[in-house]
């Protein structure tokens, strides 16, 4: 957009989004030396889907690996992510992550109140590639933090996709660490942990140093001067533009465009479903990119996750909830199957490996042979594990289909009852032999995994078992992702590039928003966040040293 604008706000740089990347860009620009700093919020609240999310981040060498014991090489790493990504990645932004990656960590470690700690024994999500950390050690796990100590501003960080609110870290909570004093210690004083925690001190860091957050303000344009971008138009809750200037530059930092059913439809490689990100998630910052002139990559590609729709929509322009589909599939005593009734994966694989075997294309049929597909359990897995929202013991919830025998489940379900009966007599023949021979599940550490399975019992029965106690039930699951994970591709710097590989002055990308780092890889728990936090930070040291006022 090119013309003469009459601002209604005057500032250095502007944020787009409160995620994890926007706020860490807010904090770094602030920091490294940028006077004046304004985020610009779609919704009322924030957080994004990172306050939704597990708030793990994944950082090869980070300080609190290293402290631990557990070491790492460059080599490692860049072997770890080129066998997932042959060939795919760019050199100079994968640099740009491993470097900046532990730089980030530490200063937000001294200079805020975001803490970590190593969660050493979580392997990486594909243990069994060149480089890996089989037993774990480069995924951070978020401290618990007081919500008391962000008066007002508590109630604007946007809730949980949690069924119930974790008021530890994700390994307290796991591990049972916290006993029922501590636990009524951290409920008295709104402790959080998760994603909650990551937002909830980011946002005491961006109020710390008096960064305003400008809510109800959806981007809309970005304006130019020449080549470089000066402003951006965005669009309050009454539909009035409201102009601000970048005497800097503008980070995008809005999300993927999960939620955008003509960009899905127009860019990735099949059908995405079930989003479970927050609805804002629309593909603001990748339209305001193209129409400056950005190069785009990795497009095609999701953090592909499983999900089960929960509630339709009431009213018209309503979204539908989707809950996440991680742990259940994992479990002894759960299969996955398509509309054949067969199994057609590893089900304690990691969710975005298996989101592409969702995507499987059949010649023959010219379909999509494992969509639909459900999840299949049986009435000891009901009264012993949390099934998404329904609790042992409750009844059955309206997203979940029940019948005495497997051909009235089939029936019900719309699967093939004979494939149905065949698949789970295979899979409890091979569970009380000990061994998956289809998929074999159960044979690596990342299936066993203790958050994943069962810890009462050892591998691989940690994440197999029958599934022969009447009644039975399914789930129908959906083609989910976390978020998108193309848009505007960056250099090391995080400045978004035009066509010919060029910065266009005055514009940066983070998180969801830009082109992954490390383009479709998911390298373990904090696949998103880490290298998004990180380019964030990268985009607000480099405002701060090395762009001056406009």
């Amino acid at each position: 957009m090119r013309e003469e604008v009459s601002w209604d706000l005057e500032v250095d740089v502007v944020v787009l989004g409160s995620g994890g990347a926007g706020l860490t860009a807010a904090v770094a620009a602030h920091d490294f030396g940028v006077k004046d700093v304004v985020i610009l919020e779609k919704s009322g609240m924030v957080g994004g889907t990172t306050a939704m999310s597990g708030g793990m981040l994944w950082i090869p060498n980070n300080q609190y690996q290293i402290e631990a014991g557990i070491e790492e090489s460059d080599e490692d790493v860049v072997a770890y992510l080129d066998s997932l990504a042959p060939g795919a990645l760019d050199p100079e932004t994968l640099w740009a992550f491993m470097q900046s990656g532990p730089e980030m960590i530490r200063y937000f470690s001294d200079k805020t109140e975001v803490r970590f700690h190593a969660y050493a024994d979580f392997p990486d999500y594909q243990p069994y590639m060149p480089g890996a950390k089989v037993n774990g050690g480069r995924s951070l796990d978020n401290e618990a933090f007081s919500f008391e100590k962000l008066g007002k501003w508590a109630t604007r960080v946007n809730p949980t996709k949690m069924a119930y609110p974790v008021r530890g870290s994700l390994k307290e909570a796991v591990d049972g660490a916290l006993d029922e004093a501590t636990l009524a210690e951290r409920e008295k004083h709104d402790y959080r942990g998760l994603g909650q925690a990551l937002i909830g001190s980011l946002l005491k860091a961006v109020l710390d140093r008096g960064i305003p957050i400008e809510f109800e303000k959806r981007a809309r344009r970005l304006v130019k001067k020449g080549d470089r971008v000066i402003g951006v138009v965005s669009e309050d809750a009454d539909g009035r533009d409201f102009h601000v200037r970048a005497r800097r530059g503008v980070v995008i930092a809005t999300g993927g465009f999960e939620w955008n059913e003509k960009l899905v439809k127009a860019f990735l490689r099949g059908p995405l479903t079930g989003p479970v990100s927050v609805p804002e998630n629309e593909g603001d910052g990748l339209l305001m990119a193209i129409d400056a002139g950005a190069q785009l990559g990795n497009m095609q590609n999701a953090f592909w996750q499983q999900s089960v729709l929960e509630l339709k929509p009431q009213h018209r322009n309503a979204k539908p909830n989707y809950l996440l589909g991680s742990d259940e599939r994992a479990r002894p005593g759960a299969i996955l199957v398509n509309r054949a009734g067969k199994r057609f994966v590893n089900e304690a694989a990691n969710y975005n490996a298996m989101g592409k075997t969702v995507l499987a294309f059949d010649a023959g049929t010219h379909s999509y042979a494992n969509l639909p597909y459900w999840l299949i359990i049986d009435q000891r897995y009901k009264d012993k594990y949390p099934t998404f929202t329904s609790m042992p013991g409750s009844p059955v919830p309206p997203y979940m289909m029940r019948a005495e025998t497997l051909q009235e489940l089939a029936e019900k379900a719309g699967i093939d009852a004979q494939g149905l009966k065949a698949t789970v007599a295979r899979f409890n023949d091979m569970v009380r032999k000990g061994h998956d021979d289809d998929f074999n599940r159960g044979d690596n550490t990342y299936d066993n995994f203790y958050m994943w399975g069962d810890p009462a019992f050892d591998p691989p029965h940690r994440t197999l078992g029958v599934i022969d106690q009447a009644p039975y039930y399914a789930v129908k699951m959906e083609s989910g992702a976390l978020g998108t994970c193309g848009g505007p591709k960056t250099n090391g710097d995080a400045q978004v590039l035009d066509w010919d590989g060029k910065p266009i002055p005055g514009l940066y990308a983070a998180g969801n928003a830009m082109a992954a780092a490390l383009g479709e890889v998911y390298g373990g728990a904090g696949g998103t966040l880490g290298p998004g936090m990180t380019f964030g930070y990268i985009a607000g040291r480099h405002l701060g040293t090395h762009v001056p006022n406009d």
